[in-house]
């Protein structure tokens, strides 16, 4: 199986558990994973769309059939086993996935990947009882992504409001593609405050945080 750059980062933070949970699997690639390198027991697979779930359930039919994986439609963790140790939530914006861990169970152990609101998905966390693991931005399949990697329980947590903003871990040990991300959005603050006609103000505060935040950031490396 060959995976995108983006899922090999996000199966590279997958580990061994006794039941593993792909809400929201799209072609189940991260649940073959884990399946292929019996990282897991058992698995469930899931999507609010049971059109949109045939293409994992056809992907995952042998470990179906052996009655190692399960798919599942609902929303969120809504019929998710709440004996699953590890559930994986990736693709999603940050706001949808604040409202699936609010209204469903509190799984010993999350891998996260919000498409935006990251900031939002933090502060959930550290508010519910959750340590981060890993907090970091990676660049994949030409964009640039949050991971996040949580564990319920654990040492209580001081986030500042930048590392709530970008992530512990891009501000305590940064890594380039978090760099390349601070100098594109940067770039991209420039050239809206030129053909600005409205809400310069924020542009210019917006662009003043990224910039203080690149050099503090650089001067780390």
């Amino acid at each position: 199986m060959k995976l995108t750059k983006r899922l090999a980062v996000l199966c590279g933070e997958l580990e061994k558990c006794g039941t593993f949970a792909d809400v929201g699997c799209d072609h189940g690639y991260c649940t073959l994973y884990m399946l292929e390198n019996n990282l897991c027991e058992r698995a469930q697979f899931s999507d609010i769309s049971a059109k949109s779930l045939k293409k994992a359930e056809e992907l995952l039919f042998p470990y179906i059939k052996a009655g190692r994986a399960e798919p599942v439609v609902c929303a969120g963790l809504e019929k998710i086993t709440p004996d699953a140790e590890l559930v994986l939530i990736a693709g999603m914006g940050g706001e949808e996935i604040v409202r699936i861990l609010l209204d469903g169970f509190r799984p010993p152990k999350l891998l996260l990947q919000p498409m935006k609101n990251t900031e939002k998905v933090r502060a959930c966390l550290l508010k519910n009882g959750y340590e981060i693991l890993r907090d970091y931005t990676f660049f994949a399949d030409g964009k640039f992504y949050d991971l996040i990697k949580a564990q319920r329980g654990g040492a209580p947590q001081r986030y500042t409001e930048d590392m709530l903003l970008f992530g512990r871990d891009n501000l305590l040990s940064p890594r380039s593609d978090f760099i390349k991300k601070l100098e594109r959005d940067i770039s991209d603050n420039r050239a809206w405050l030129v053909s600005a006609k409205s809400g310069r103000e924020e542009v210019l505060a917006r662009l003043a945080k990224l910039e203080e935040i690149y050099d503090g950031t650089c001067r780390r490396l």
